[in-house]
């Protein structure tokens, strides 16, 4: 283990839109490069710019409360601070890898998000997360918080080969039934599977019962992405010494696509299934409209029920306008409520779905997206 402290320029970072994965239009990094080490991130990638070994070094950005506190000040003095959960975490470093013991980086943006009364999103593969539980209720109790894990599956000798510095998948789901006692809303992150190993459809199945079982609130679902080059290459040499079998089949399915993402066909199917556990389970495969429907501003609440109805829709193979509807409402400055008697003239806004936004503007809520969410 190397690691390295550094002076961090900034730390908030604000996506272009609102992100209906995690209801969030903001994110940060507190370390670069993660300990976890496991043999899918993506974070790997070259795309990323983490330098040194990833797995074994990372930086710790010494400065972040100081920059985030200045940060924090200056929107709340210049520009709106959009509202949504601020994500505690990005895509190069869970923050709560273990330097975190050392350096307490997350806990004290905890304590500065709770100052500042913002509503906090975590996603962690680590138990550490339980040194916070306090704090973290506090910050529910003012504004809402959502404390979520990510799983390849729920076995743990699955887990010790593919997640080596990573808490086993039974510890993590007794954390979420630990949180879910203490009043805090959980969710799963199922993502990535990993083909021809935690995609069979007993193993999901498995997965989504001990998620059931402990009282998650939700599960997002998603496939591996092997983009080519440092990513790839590192996760197909893991393959060659634990599954030399499975060589073949990966190289099969990964076809140098620009993202990394594997064969259409292969995405569907896992999708299919994923689609038929939760609909068994009654599981939300999205995070519900009651953990943010008071929280966003009317277009960033429009956004996310109209992406999310897209995905609905999509999982079950069916084409859907209301992902570009989304898309361009995104662009818009205006208030939707002041363009109601023109919200056919925004692209991709059709009779149906401008009913669907009337109503949500009204009452904030969506009968359609209620029903495909029960289904």
């Amino acid at each position: 283990m190397k690691i390295k402290e550094i002076n961090a320029k900034t730390i908030l970072r604000k996506y272009k839109k609102i992100d209906s994965w995690f209801i969030s239009k903001y994110g940060m990094n507190l370390y670069r490069g993660c300990l976890h080490n496991c043999f899918y991130c993506d974070g790997r990638s070259e795309k990323y710019k983490v330098d040194g070994e990833f797995g074994e070094e990372v930086s710790v950005k010494i400065n972040a409360i100081e920059v985030l506190k200045k940060e924090l000040e200056y929107k709340h003095k210049h520009e709106s601070l959009k509202n949504c959960y601020i994500m505690i975490g990005g895509g190069v470093g869970d923050s709560y890898q273990p330097i975190e013991k050392r350096y307490r980086l997350t806990k004290k943006t905890l304590e500065l998000l709770y100052e500042k009364k913002l509503p906090i999103s975590i996603l962690t593969k680590s138990t550490l997360v339980k040194r916070d539980i306090e704090l973290i209720k506090k910050i529910n109790n003012k504004n809402k918080a959502i404390v979520s894990f990510s799983f390849s599956s729920t076995n743990d000798r699955i887990s010790s080969i593919f997640e080596p510095g990573v808490s086993l998948p039974s510890e993590r789901l007794e954390t979420i039934e630990y949180f879910k006692t203490e009043g805090i809303s959980c969710g799963m992150f199922l993502l990535p599977v990993i083909p021809f190993i935690t995609d069979k459809i007993e193993i999901i199945e498995e997965t989504i019962k001990q998620a059931k079982k402990v009282g998650i609130d939700f599960i997002i679902f998603g496939g591996m992405t092997l983009k080519e080059g440092r990513q790839k290459n590192y996760f197909l040499d893991s393959i060659k010494q634990f599954y030399p079998n499975l060589y073949t089949d990966f190289c099969n399915i990964y076809k140098n696509d620009k993202w990394g993402h594997p064969t259409p066909d292969y995405i569907q199917s896992i999708h299919n299934i994923f689609d038929l556990l939760t609909k068994k389970y009654r599981i939300p495969k999205r995070i519900p409209l009651n953990l943010f429907q008071n929280i966003l501003d009317e277009n960033d609440l429009v956004i996310v029920i109209l992406e999310q109805i897209d995905y609905l829709l999509k999982l079950k193979g069916k084409k859907s306008p209301y992902g570009y509807a989304a898309y361009s409402i995104s662009k818009i400055r205006e208030p939707l409520s002041d363009l109601k008697t023109n919200l056919q003239n925004i692209k991709g806004v059709g009779p149906k779905t401008e009913k669907m936004i009337l109503e949500i503007l009204e009452t904030k809520n969506c009968k359609y997206y209620n029903q495909l969410m029960a289904e």
